[in-house]
């Protein structure tokens, strides 16, 4: 029997009821196919940000701003990003002055570094990106090529050794001059996770984290997975909070060690201690490696946090990201940097000011504590580096130039070294002085 015009209407429009509340209920409760198309969203997000790290463009201007001389920290700033190439733009460091003029770069391509079983799925070897840098006083420099694996590369930018893991974020040396790096690996299938005795609840696709030790040779000397570390300390309860439970259900982005010299200022810690940083459960926390046991935790007050470090006197400083959103930080007032003391529970916004200019990242960032007490802040998102005095105010800058009218490219990290144009020239492969 044929059906009326009504009846068709009416149909149609429980189908897209239907539809509309199965959709919410595989994003909100968890129904098939929401947890597989979550996690292919997260995976995505952590390995592209925008397609090809090209960004919106938010300052009209590129390159170097002076704005206060007699305050800007000493020393030349290390920049990681994509560079132009011809018809491309391609992986590299530059090391620049504070006018902006380059005193040494390197250079590579992924794809003569690795080989196509470290590509990530649907990342192409040639659109490989710096994210993590450390860079050496003899001009060799660590880096990190999202996860893919990690490189030395000399000061002619030839590689010394290569590292093929999913290497990733940042890159911290320690006292004996070995790496510690944060790497993943994928587990596409059920069988793969060590459940339920280890890690229960947790489901296939998951994205597994770990903190490697490379020798400054490359040679992987330690492993620890970063789940284990939390189940037996019992913080998976940060991660019963979120919600998420598969795909990229911690996002590491950080370890460091604290040093031998700091270690005296931090009366819960011991020198060889590891911060570390989770992105997604909003958690930082500090452990021995040897016995894996937490010393210290916080997931408050910040928001998808980046770049913890020891800045000395008992402190911890963070890269509070404060994603709330929106394009520019609107509804929170935009990125911040807090600072914490774990022995006296004391918690302290050392930026923004008052007198501060607006400055957000919705997701990456870095940042560093200088000398002189300035602050030098990588506004990812905006293709920006600038540095601050400790009263909020900014005494120099770099924008990076546009890609095309509307965009720019992100900028992983800005570090600030105690390097003269005159160490520099002391390099292999740098430019002769200048006459």
């Amino acid at each position: 029997m044929k059906s009326s015009p009504v009846e068709r209407l009416v149909f149609s429009g429980s189908l897209v009821v239907f539809a509309f509340l199965y959709g919410w209920g595989a994003g909100a409760l968890g129904w098939f196919p929401g947890p597989l198309v979550s996690s292919a969203f997260d995976q995505g997000s952590l390995l592209f940000g925008a397609p090809g790290y090209v960004v919106p463009q938010v300052y009209e201007r590129s390159g170097s701003r002076v704005l206060e001389p007699s305050r800007v920290q000493p020393g030349s700033t290390l920049i990681a990003t994509l560079w132009p190439d011809g018809d491309r733009w391609t992986a590299g460091l530059d090391l620049i002055d504070s006018t902006g003029a380059t005193l040494h770069s390197w250079r590579l391509d992924p794809t003569e570094l690795f080989s196509s079983e470290v590509r990530p799925r649907g990342l192409r070897l040639e659109d490989g990106y710096i994210h993590g840098a450390h860079l050496l006083a003899d001009g060799d420099v660590v880096v990190n090529i999202e996860a893919m694996g990690s490189v030395r590369l000399d000061a002619c930018s030839r590689p010394e050794w290569i590292s093929e893991r999913g290497n990733h974020h940042s890159i911290a040396m320690d006292d004996e001059g070995r790496f510690w790096i944060p790497v993943l690996e994928y587990w596409d299938e059920p069988d793969q996770i060590p459940v339920p005795a280890r890690y229960p609840g947790l489901q296939a696709p998951l994205i597994d984290n770990r903190i490697v030790l490379l020798s400054s040779e490359g040679e992987t000397l330690e492993e620890i997975a970063v789940l284990d570390v939390l189940f037996s300390n019992g913080l998976e309860r940060r991660l019963a909070k979120t919600g998420n439970l598969s795909g990229d259900v911690l996002h590491l982005n950080d370890v460091e060690p604290l040093s031998d010299t700091l270690a005296g200022a931090y009366p819960l810690f011991e020198a060889g201690d590891l911060l570390v940083s989770l992105r997604n459960p909003n958690l930082i926390f500090v452990f021995d490696p040897d016995t894996r046991m937490v010393r210290w935790h916080a997931s408050d007050p910040f928001i998808q946090q980046h770049d913890p470090d020891f800045v000395g006197d008992g402190w911890i400083g963070l890269f509070d990201n404060n994603s709330d959103g929106t394009d520019r930080g609107t509804m929170l007032g935009g990125s911040r940097i807090v600072r914490m003391q774990p022995h006296t529970d004391s918690v302290e916004i050392a930026f923004p000011t008052p007198v501060s200019e607006p400055f957000y990242t919705g997701v990456a960032g870095k940042w560093q504590l200088l000398a002189n007490g300035n602050m030098l802040l990588t506004e990812a998102l905006a293709g920006r580096i600038v540095e601050v005095a400790p009263d909020g105010r900014s005494v120099w800058d770099w924008v990076h130039e546009p890609y095309d009218q509307s965009s720019t490219v992100e900028v992983s990290e800005g570090t600030r070294y105690p390097l003269t144009a005159a160490d520099v020239r002391s390099w292999p492969c740098s430019a002769p002085a200048a006459s």
